[in-house]
């Protein structure tokens, strides 16, 4: 080859040969460049088969997921959709429920209004009666008199009496024959008013069980809160107590934490701190982070979801009152009172009882029943913040509703609803009477074993001073008085005036709810022996 590139060289000039060099050099570069875009083009196809296989698997996948999130989501829909017809019809069995027994209440006030409205119309007839009675006694006691003179003038003819010892035994003779007389006479209308008491029942009621309208009430003042363990307890306490004083600082109550097990003590007369202090113990509690940042967060939440829940419970007052046009603050005041209680009894739910008493016996009268409901509707405002206000709370509560534009009728209400003032409007006794029925009925409040007994001694020892009475006994929790009289000594008139005597006293001497049946037995046993 050698040789043929000599033989050959001789015939190739200088830019021969160069050009043939640049001719080698191009066909090699060309040569690389189509060799480097096959290895590029197998390449860019390994890629995209990569690709399409990573995309493949993630389509399957996500369409995996999506069919597991569509079954989950349709299995917590079912649940929910289940848990919520269970909760809706057991609600609705409430309503049913409540809807019955509000229209059997219902029902049996309007059958024993239209008995009283029925019977009224007789009462004027036994005023009429009544009158002509006492000018039968005023005759009947000038004869007396005229008796007595004629009768002190034979002694001291027939007699050899002094003037002392005849004047004696006149008097004498005279307080028995008045006795009896008085005894027929109180029997006669007994009789008489037992005829006609129905007819009078609408005045009774208004006018009897207003007597026991100013009784004071008591709130209670202290909340519970469980504790699980007495670890738990030094963490309430916190090192040198830091933490129960950033708890009472932030909340404003007081926390005793003494050696009761497994309960914490939260003490105020705030009735919403008290509540708001409480939610936020327990929180802290199941939370177990107990520390001064925290417990400032955590009482800052409680008291915006507390301040939530007093307007809403105030709205929805406002609401089944059917009471319009209440300035916010007042319905703002409405809701604090489902936190207090009076004897056990919630002040809200009394107040609501209030208002419905009220308009009943309104409307009963006459008058004007949403009047009347407003008025026990806001008879017990006061209450709401007696605690940060001196004074009772009728007056505070006048206060409140004349500040916020309420009628001259219902601030009267309020304020005279214990007889704190007089009376200058006819929805005051109304009211007065209707919250003495809701606080008196039957397990509205409860009573402390002391008072109870109170009572109950109170009872038969007024009832044993009588003179003619053996023995006394308080039964049906103080409701009834039976009382024993000597059957030798006492009759069946002054039985009966005794029982009239008792009762009186009972109501001026005492308080207490509802009312006193005085029962008087007389027995005579005549004991003979056959031999």
């Amino acid at each position: 080859m050698n040789a043929v590139g000599a033989l050959l060289a001789p015939a190739l000039t200088p830019g021969q040969e160069i050009s043939l060099w640049f001719g080698g050099a191009i066909i090699l570069v060309a040569a690389t460049a189509w060799l480097m875009k096959l290895l590029e083009r197998a390449r860019r196809q390994r890629v995209e088969m990569e690709a399409d296989a990573v995309r493949r698997a993630a389509q399957t996948e996500a369409a995996k997921i999506v069919a597991e999130g569509e079954a989950r989501a349709k299995s917590e829909f079912l649940k929910l959709r289940e848990s919520f017809d269970k909760d809706t019809q057991s609600t609705r069995r409430e309503m049913r429920d409540e809807e019955k027994r509000l229209a059997k209440r219902e029902d049996l006030v309007d059958q024993k209004m239209e008995t009283a409205g029925a019977k009224e119309r007789t009462l004027e007839a036994a005023e009429k009666a009544v009158a002509e009675r006492e000018r039968a006694l005023i005759a009947k006691d000038k004869q007396l008199n005229d008796l007595i003179a004629r009768q002190k003038s034979q002694l001291l003819k027939v007699a050899n009496l002094s003037l002392e010892e005849a004047r004696a035994q006149v008097l004498s003779q005279t307080e028995k024959d008045v006795a009896n007389d008085v005894a027929e006479v109180v029997s006669k209308r007994l009789d008489e008013a037992r005829e006609t008491a129905e007819a009078q029942a609408r005045e009774v009621i208004v006018t009897a069980i207003q007597r026991y309208a100013a009784e004071h009430t008591a709130a209670a003042t202290v909340s519970t809160v469980d504790i699980p363990s007495d670890d738990m307890k030094g963490r309430v306490i916190g090192r040198e107590g830091r933490n129960i004083r950033a708890f009472e600082k932030a909340t404003g109550v007081d926390v005793v934490v003494d050696d009761t097990p497994g309960v914490v003590v939260v003490s105020g007369f705030d009735p919403v701190r008290r509540e708001v202090a409480r939610r936020s113990l327990e929180k802290l509690i199941q939370d177990g982070r107990i520390h001064p940042t925290r417990i400032e967060e955590v009482v800052a939440a409680t008291e915006k979801e507390v301040s939530k829940q007093v307007l809403a419970a105030g709205r929805q007052a406002v609401v089944d009152a059917n009471i319009r046009g209440l300035h916010n603050k007042l319905v703002e005041l409405l809701g604090r009172l489902q936190f207090r209680t009076s004897y056990g009894q919630n002040v809200l739910q009394h107040s609501m009882e209030v208002a419905y008493l009220g308009q009943v016996i309104a409307d009963e009268l006459g008058l004007k029943g949403m009047v009347a409901r407003r008025a026990g509707l806001l008879h017990d405002i006061g209450k709401a913040i007696d605690h940060e206000v001196e004074g009772g709370h009728p007056a505070i509560g006048a206060d409140l509703c004349k500040r916020y534009g309420e009628r001259d009728e219902i601030i009267n209400a309020v304020a005279g609803h214990h007889n704190d003032v007089e009376a200058v409007s006819i929805y005051t006794p109304i009211i007065a009477a209707a919250d003495a029925i809701s606080a008196a009925r039957p397990g509205a409040r409860r009573e402390t074993l002391e008072r109870y007994v109170q009572r109950l001694q109170k009872l038969e020892e007024i009832a044993g001073g009588f003179e003619g009475v053996r023995q006394a006994y308080a039964i049906q929790a103080g409701r009834e008085v039976r009382v024993l009289v000597d059957a030798e000594n006492v009759d069946d008139k002054l039985s009966s005036k005794i029982a009239r005597d008792i009762a009186k006293r009972v109501e001026d001497e005492m308080e207490y709810p509802g009312e006193v049946r005085v029962t008087v037995i007389r027995e005579l046993r005549c004991v003979e022996y056959a031999r």
